[in-house]
Protein backbone atom coordinates (compact mmCIF):
# COMPACT_ATOMS: atom_id res chain seq x y z
CA UNK A 1 0.00 0.00 0.00
CA UNK A 2 0.94 3.37 -0.69
CA UNK A 3 2.58 5.60 1.93
CA UNK A 4 -0.66 8.44 1.69
CA UNK A 5 -3.33 6.15 1.71
CA UNK A 6 -1.44 4.38 4.33
CA UNK A 7 -1.64 7.19 6.44
CA UNK A 8 -4.92 8.79 5.08
CA UNK A 9 -2.76 11.71 3.99
CA UNK A 10 -5.14 15.54 2.64
CA UNK A 11 -3.75 17.71 1.29
CA UNK A 12 -5.66 21.20 1.33
CA UNK A 13 -4.56 25.05 0.36
CA UNK A 14 -3.98 27.49 -1.93
CA UNK A 15 -0.35 28.37 -0.92
CA UNK A 16 3.29 27.19 -1.64
CA UNK A 17 5.05 26.86 2.13
CA UNK A 18 3.78 23.22 3.40
CA UNK A 19 1.92 22.94 7.07
CA UNK A 20 2.00 19.42 7.84
CA UNK A 21 -0.37 18.74 10.71
CA UNK A 22 0.14 15.79 13.42
CA UNK A 23 -2.46 14.91 15.74
CA UNK A 24 -1.85 13.62 19.13
CA UNK A 25 -2.48 10.12 21.38
CA UNK A 26 -6.34 9.03 20.60
CA UNK A 27 -6.89 11.24 18.30
CA UNK A 28 -7.08 11.73 14.19
CA UNK A 29 -6.74 14.48 11.42
CA UNK A 30 -9.82 16.17 12.45
CA UNK A 31 -8.49 17.54 15.41
CA UNK A 32 -7.05 20.19 13.86
CA UNK A 33 -10.31 21.53 11.70
CA UNK A 34 -10.61 25.06 13.53
CA UNK A 35 -6.58 25.90 12.97
CA UNK A 36 -6.25 24.44 9.02
CA UNK A 37 -8.85 27.41 7.45
CA UNK A 38 -7.04 30.15 9.06
CA UNK A 39 -3.74 29.10 6.60
CA UNK A 40 -4.86 27.64 3.84
CA UNK A 41 -5.22 30.64 1.57
CA UNK A 42 -1.31 30.99 2.02
CA UNK A 43 0.06 27.62 2.97
CA UNK A 44 -0.24 24.08 1.21
CA UNK A 45 -1.43 22.36 4.49
CA UNK A 46 -0.85 18.10 4.88
CA UNK A 47 -3.02 16.45 7.20
CA UNK A 48 -2.32 12.59 7.94
CA UNK A 49 -3.31 10.21 10.72
CA UNK A 50 -1.13 8.31 12.29
CA UNK A 51 -1.17 4.25 11.17
CA UNK A 52 -3.74 2.90 13.66
CA UNK A 53 -5.68 5.95 14.21
CA UNK A 54 -8.54 7.81 12.30
CA UNK A 55 -8.87 6.44 8.54
CA UNK A 56 -5.06 4.75 8.43
CA UNK A 57 -4.71 1.41 7.29
CA UNK A 58 -5.46 -0.68 10.02
CA UNK A 59 -3.63 -3.48 8.38
CA UNK A 60 -0.02 -1.27 8.64
CA UNK A 61 -0.28 -1.03 12.06
CA UNK A 62 3.06 -3.27 12.88
CA UNK A 63 3.34 -3.67 17.14
CA UNK A 64 7.06 -3.81 17.27
CA UNK A 65 7.68 -0.88 14.51
CA UNK A 66 5.27 1.33 16.86
CA UNK A 67 6.63 0.91 19.82
CA UNK A 68 8.70 3.66 19.90
CA UNK A 69 8.20 7.27 18.70
CA UNK A 70 11.15 6.44 15.89
CA UNK A 71 8.30 4.65 13.74
CA UNK A 72 5.57 7.21 14.07
CA UNK A 73 8.71 9.80 13.05
CA UNK A 74 9.65 7.60 10.13
CA UNK A 75 6.27 7.88 8.84
CA UNK A 76 6.11 11.74 9.02
CA UNK A 77 9.56 11.73 6.68
CA UNK A 78 8.20 9.25 4.72
CA UNK A 79 4.87 11.27 4.20
CA UNK A 80 7.54 14.47 3.35
CA UNK A 81 9.36 12.38 0.86
CA UNK A 82 6.70 10.92 -1.06
CA UNK A 83 5.31 14.45 -1.82
CA UNK A 84 8.49 15.93 -2.62
CA UNK A 85 8.21 18.55 0.76
CA UNK A 86 10.68 21.09 1.94
CA UNK A 87 10.89 23.80 4.26
CA UNK A 88 7.84 22.19 6.29
CA UNK A 89 6.41 24.49 8.82
CA UNK A 90 5.59 20.91 11.14
CA UNK A 91 2.70 21.25 13.90
CA UNK A 92 3.00 18.76 16.43
CA UNK A 93 0.13 18.15 19.21
CA UNK A 94 1.22 16.24 22.39
CA UNK A 95 3.34 13.33 21.53
CA UNK A 96 3.08 14.42 18.22
CA UNK A 97 5.61 17.31 18.97
CA UNK A 98 8.19 14.77 19.80
CA UNK A 99 7.92 12.95 16.80
CA UNK A 100 8.47 16.24 14.96
CA UNK A 101 11.58 16.47 16.46
CA UNK A 102 13.01 13.07 16.22
CA UNK A 103 12.01 13.66 12.21
CA UNK A 104 13.53 17.14 12.14
CA UNK A 105 16.85 15.79 13.80
CA UNK A 106 16.89 12.74 11.23
CA UNK A 107 16.36 14.70 8.17
CA UNK A 108 16.77 18.41 9.23
CA UNK A 109 16.95 19.51 5.11
CA UNK A 110 13.45 18.88 5.56
CA UNK A 111 11.93 21.42 8.45
CA UNK A 112 11.92 25.00 8.21
CA UNK A 113 10.61 25.56 11.61
CA UNK A 114 8.28 23.30 14.58
CA UNK A 115 5.80 24.43 16.15
CA UNK A 116 5.20 22.37 19.33
CA UNK A 117 1.54 22.25 21.19
CA UNK A 118 1.32 20.99 24.38
CA UNK A 119 4.66 18.73 24.18
CA UNK A 120 6.55 17.11 26.46
CA UNK A 121 9.65 15.17 26.37
CA UNK A 122 8.57 12.53 29.13
CA UNK A 123 5.92 12.24 31.26
CA UNK A 124 7.73 10.63 34.21
CA UNK A 125 9.18 13.15 37.50
CA UNK A 126 12.99 12.20 37.53
CA UNK A 127 14.72 13.65 40.28
CA UNK A 128 14.65 17.43 39.77
CA UNK A 129 12.75 16.77 36.30
CA UNK A 130 9.05 17.45 36.55
CA UNK A 131 7.05 15.64 34.27
CA UNK A 132 3.90 15.81 35.80
CA UNK A 133 3.65 11.92 36.89
CA UNK A 134 5.10 9.88 39.34
CA UNK A 135 6.45 6.53 37.79
CA UNK A 136 3.52 4.57 39.68
CA UNK A 137 0.65 6.86 38.75
CA UNK A 138 1.75 6.69 35.15
CA UNK A 139 1.42 2.47 35.77
CA UNK A 140 -1.53 3.01 36.87
CA UNK A 141 -3.16 4.80 34.31
CA UNK A 142 -1.39 2.40 31.69
CA UNK A 143 -3.45 -0.20 33.90
CA UNK A 144 -6.82 1.45 34.10
CA UNK A 145 -6.44 1.57 30.36
CA UNK A 146 -5.87 -2.11 29.96
CA UNK A 147 -8.80 -3.28 32.08
CA UNK A 148 -11.37 -0.74 30.82
CA UNK A 149 -10.95 1.18 27.26
CA UNK A 150 -14.42 2.77 27.46
CA UNK A 151 -14.36 3.46 31.40
CA UNK A 152 -10.72 4.84 30.91
CA UNK A 153 -12.05 7.07 28.13
CA UNK A 154 -14.52 8.58 29.91
CA UNK A 155 -12.71 9.37 33.11
CA UNK A 156 -9.78 10.76 31.31
CA UNK A 157 -11.24 12.91 29.25
CA UNK A 158 -12.72 15.89 31.27
CA UNK A 159 -9.19 15.96 32.85
CA UNK A 160 -7.24 16.36 29.38
CA UNK A 161 -9.54 19.08 28.03
CA UNK A 162 -9.80 20.79 31.74
CA UNK A 163 -12.52 22.92 30.71
CA UNK A 164 -15.48 21.81 32.41
CA UNK A 165 -18.26 24.54 31.83
CA UNK A 166 -17.72 23.46 28.19
CA UNK A 167 -18.67 19.23 28.34
CA UNK A 168 -18.97 18.91 24.27
CA UNK A 169 -15.43 19.07 24.59
CA UNK A 170 -15.04 16.14 26.64
CA UNK A 171 -17.59 14.38 25.05
CA UNK A 172 -15.85 14.75 21.61
CA UNK A 173 -12.29 13.54 23.32
CA UNK A 174 -13.82 10.92 24.82
CA UNK A 175 -15.87 9.20 21.13
CA UNK A 176 -12.28 9.84 19.88
CA UNK A 177 -10.53 7.98 22.42
CA UNK A 178 -13.60 5.09 22.31
CA UNK A 179 -12.96 5.21 18.04
CA UNK A 180 -9.43 3.95 18.30
CA UNK A 181 -9.06 0.10 18.14
CA UNK A 182 -8.55 -1.00 21.72
CA UNK A 183 -5.33 -3.17 21.20
CA UNK A 184 -3.52 -0.20 19.24
CA UNK A 185 -4.69 2.55 21.87
CA UNK A 186 -2.95 0.02 24.69
CA UNK A 187 0.26 0.26 23.17
CA UNK A 188 0.13 3.91 22.22
CA UNK A 189 -0.56 4.88 25.67
CA UNK A 190 2.83 2.85 26.43
CA UNK A 191 4.93 4.39 23.63
CA UNK A 192 3.45 7.65 24.61
CA UNK A 193 3.67 7.28 28.59
CA UNK A 194 6.57 5.60 28.40
CA UNK A 195 9.23 7.13 25.71
CA UNK A 196 11.57 9.45 27.55
CA UNK A 197 13.08 11.85 24.76
CA UNK A 198 14.59 14.44 26.63
CA UNK A 199 18.19 13.79 25.20
CA UNK A 200 16.69 14.96 21.72
CA UNK A 201 16.21 18.35 22.46
CA UNK A 202 19.25 19.30 22.18
CA UNK A 203 20.37 18.27 19.15
CA UNK A 204 17.52 19.94 17.27
CA UNK A 205 18.51 22.92 15.06
CA UNK A 206 15.44 23.80 13.96
CA UNK A 207 13.50 27.21 15.24
CA UNK A 208 10.79 25.69 17.62
CA UNK A 209 8.17 27.28 18.96
CA UNK A 210 6.51 25.36 22.29
CA UNK A 211 2.65 26.52 23.25
CA UNK A 212 2.23 25.18 26.64
CA UNK A 213 -1.09 26.29 28.30
CA UNK A 214 -1.63 27.94 31.56
CA UNK A 215 -3.14 24.67 33.22
CA UNK A 216 -2.12 21.82 31.85
CA UNK A 217 -2.15 17.97 33.86
CA UNK A 218 -0.60 16.34 30.85
CA UNK A 219 1.99 18.82 30.58
CA UNK A 220 2.44 21.31 33.16
CA UNK A 221 4.50 24.57 32.53
CA UNK A 222 7.12 23.36 34.13
CA UNK A 223 7.67 20.96 30.83
CA UNK A 224 7.64 23.87 28.50
CA UNK A 225 9.87 25.76 30.90
CA UNK A 226 12.35 22.83 30.48
CA UNK A 227 12.59 22.17 26.67
CA UNK A 228 12.98 26.07 25.98
CA UNK A 229 15.86 25.71 28.07
CA UNK A 230 17.32 22.74 26.77
CA UNK A 231 16.27 23.74 22.96
CA UNK A 232 18.47 26.65 22.28
CA UNK A 233 16.07 27.47 19.35
CA UNK A 234 13.45 28.07 20.51
CA UNK A 235 11.00 30.19 21.52
CA UNK A 236 8.19 29.74 24.96
CA UNK A 237 4.75 30.85 24.91
CA UNK A 238 2.52 30.63 27.49
CA UNK A 239 -1.37 30.57 26.28
CA UNK A 240 -4.38 31.66 28.50
CA UNK A 241 -6.29 28.69 27.21
CA UNK A 242 -6.22 25.50 29.84
CA UNK A 243 -6.21 21.96 29.46
CA UNK A 244 -4.00 19.88 26.81
CA UNK A 245 -5.89 20.30 23.64
CA UNK A 246 -5.42 24.70 23.08
CA UNK A 247 -6.65 23.55 19.23
CA UNK A 248 -10.34 22.39 20.12
CA UNK A 249 -10.63 24.84 22.90
CA UNK A 250 -9.19 27.82 22.38
CA UNK A 251 -8.07 27.85 18.49
CA UNK A 252 -8.48 31.41 17.60
CA UNK A 253 -5.28 32.03 20.59
CA UNK A 254 -3.82 29.05 18.90
CA UNK A 255 -3.88 30.83 15.29
CA UNK A 256 -2.40 34.46 16.94
CA UNK A 257 0.18 32.49 18.59
CA UNK A 258 0.93 30.84 15.38
CA UNK A 259 0.71 33.53 13.22
CA UNK A 260 2.79 35.65 15.13
CA UNK A 261 5.72 33.44 15.20
CA UNK A 262 5.95 32.48 12.07
CA UNK A 263 5.92 36.51 11.61
CA UNK A 264 8.90 36.40 13.52
CA UNK A 265 10.84 33.61 12.03
CA UNK A 266 9.74 33.87 8.47
CA UNK A 267 9.01 37.10 7.98
CA UNK A 268 4.84 36.01 6.65
CA UNK A 269 1.93 38.73 7.60
CA UNK A 270 0.70 38.44 11.20
CA UNK A 271 -3.07 38.85 9.63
Amino acid sequence: MGILKRNNVIIKGEGTPPMMFAHGFGCDQNMWRYITPAFEDTHKIILFDHVGAGKSDLKAYDPIKYKELDGYAQDINEIATELNLENIIFIGHSVSAMMGIIAANRQPQLFKTLILVAPSPSYINDEDYIGGFSKSEIDELLESLDTNHMGWSMTMAPLIMSNPDRTELSEELTASFCRTDPTIAKQFARTTFLSDCRNTLSSCTIPSLILQCSNDIIAPIEVGEYMHKKMVHSKLSILEATGHCPHLSAPEETISAIKAYLSYVTGFQKD
